[in-house]
Order: C-alpha cells, then structure tokens, then sequence
C-alpha cells in the first residue's frame, strides 16, 4: 500500500517557477516567500539570483511584447536582481498560483504573497508559472538541466512532499 501511494504521487509531482521580483529583492522578502513554499510542503529544487537579460525577459514574457505597457516592465525587471526558484510538489502549479494571489494586489485576498507584501500591479513581488506548460517552458529558459537537482526528502516517500 505504502509503495503504491508512493508510486502514485511521485508520478503527479509537478515542478514550477517562481521568481522573486526586483521590488521583493530590495525589501529583503525572498526568506519570507521562500518559508511559505516550504511551509506548504514544496520542494526547492532549484534556486538562483540572477539579473535578467533583455533576451531572457523577451522571451519570458514574449506574449507581452506588443502590450503598450512592456517596456516598462522590461525596466522594472531589469532594476536590479531577481531571485528565481523551482519549485517541486503535488500540484505545485495549481497550489502556487493561489497561494501567489491575483495579479493586481488590490483584488489579492489576505494571506497571499501578493496580499501581503504588494503595493501596486506594477510592482506585485514575485511571478509564478500559470499553467503546467508554462512552468515547464519557463523552467527551460531560465535554468539549466545541470542546475535543477533531484534530491529525495527525508518524508517524501510516505507523503509525496518534504512535510
């Protein structure tokens, strides 16, 4: 029974990413944003700070490019560094965008990161992955297969996750 369950959530584990903005940098939020990941029972398996290329955000955000709003997102993001992190766990994208919260700080609900900590959509603290196969596009761009490592939790056989 044990091994079953094992085997079932290995096989439904996701992976997403999770970049900590250069407002949250500045106001020294990465531990906080990091605990709740780990509170949650995610597992980090890929961790870096970075400041982004123009390439890299055109490419991340390639949807946006004809929004009339992207070049200044593109300064916003390149004003100083981001933490960028990969996440793993039982429907991590799904769970991260929630515990994330809506865009706009304004309609995000207490209790989220962006609830707690944004003051202005400009300015939201953090991006996470929206979907599956955007996680796994974003994962690509930013980081190297050499740089994300599969490492076994001390509880992760009985649970699917570190807690």
């Amino acid at each position: 029974m044990l091994e079953t369950l094992s085997k079932y959530l290995s096989s439904t584990l996701e992976r997403t990413l999770i970049a900590v903005k250069p407002d949250g940098v500045q106001r020294r939020l990465v531990g906080q944003i990091m605990q709740r990941f780990e509170q949650r029972g995610f597992k980090l398996v890929g961790l870096k700070m970075l400041q982004v290329s123009d390439d890299l955000l055109s490419q991340h955000y390639c949807e946006l490019r004809t929004k009339p709003f992207y070049p200044r997102l593109l300064h916003y993001m390149t004003s100083g560094p981001v933490v960028a992190m990969v996440w793993e766990g039982h429907k991590v994208v799904q769970t991260s965008r929630t515990m994330v919260g809506h865009t706009n700080p304004a309609e995000a609900q207490a209790g989220t990161v962006r609830g707690d900590f944004s003051f202005h959509v400009s300015r939201n603290v953090v991006h996470a992955s929206d979907s599956l196969e955007g996680a796994q596009r974003e994962i690509q761009l930013w980081f190297q297969r050499k740089e994300l490592l599969n490492w076994d939790c001390c509880d992760q056989t009985i649970t699917g996750s570190c807690v």
